[in-house]
């Protein structure tokens, strides 16, 4: 077992995680300016991605280069894996390969804490994607704490590349974000994962 076996109904009896759907959590957020490199590799990505259409092409062409934007903005101070394991607990599934994750550290060699975990969806599915995301989420917050680093909130991110769902993670709770975001506004979607990283969403 590993995080992609873990859905919505795993997360809650087996890792007992209580599940909160109900609340807008980053509408609040201001959009943010990116780059006009961004933008125009996004203009040219997108149609190409969404004409493919599989997930290896949108993790490469969409989700990558808004990922590696945030890190521009942060004065490239957070590290940024792709596809790393993230090995926490093997009895309870909390084992396997995320599809990105995004450190505080600027340590590139090597994943340090604090971490944030961004799951790609399967199948272009933002719910089947939800409790890979949580366990994942979960399992930072146990790999946070075992470096004696003690966040009261662990995020996370679902997308298809076209589409993000965001959440956290606090004191045994997962919060799912009512909207979803749009990749036709790159602004709310960095401006989102930067305060991830600032621990102010």
């Amino acid at each position: 077992m590993s995080y992609s076996d873990f859905n919505l109904k795993r997360v809650k009896d087996e890792l007992n995680i209580h599940i909160v759907e109900d609340q807008d959590l980053f509408s609040n957020i201001p959009e943010m300016s990116v780059s006009e490199y961004l933008l125009t590799t996004l203009k040219y990505n997108v149609p190409l991605a969404t004409a493919v259409g599989t997930e290896k092409i949108r993790s490469e062409l969409i989700i990558a280069n808004v990922l590696l934007e945030v890190r521009r903005l942060l004065d490239n101070k957070i590290s940024f894996f792709s596809g790393v394991n993230l090995e926490v607990d093997k009895e309870k599934g909390l084992t396997g390969f995320c599809d990105f994750i995004i450190s505080q550290s600027p340590e590139q060699f090597y994943i340090s804490a604090p971490i944030i975990t961004v799951v790609e969806a399967k199948n272009e599915s933002i719910t089947s994607g939800l409790g890979q995301c949580i366990a994942e989420m979960y399992a930072s917050s146990l790999f946070n704490s075992r470096e004696s680093i003690n966040l009261s909130t662990i995020y996370g991110a679902v997308t298809t590349g076209n589409t993000w769902k965001f959440l956290k993670y606090k004191d045994g709770a997962a919060y799912i974000d009512l909207p979803e975001y749009y990749i036709a506004n790159p602004q709310k979607i960095v401006a989102v994962l930067v305060a991830m990283v600032h621990q102010t969403a």
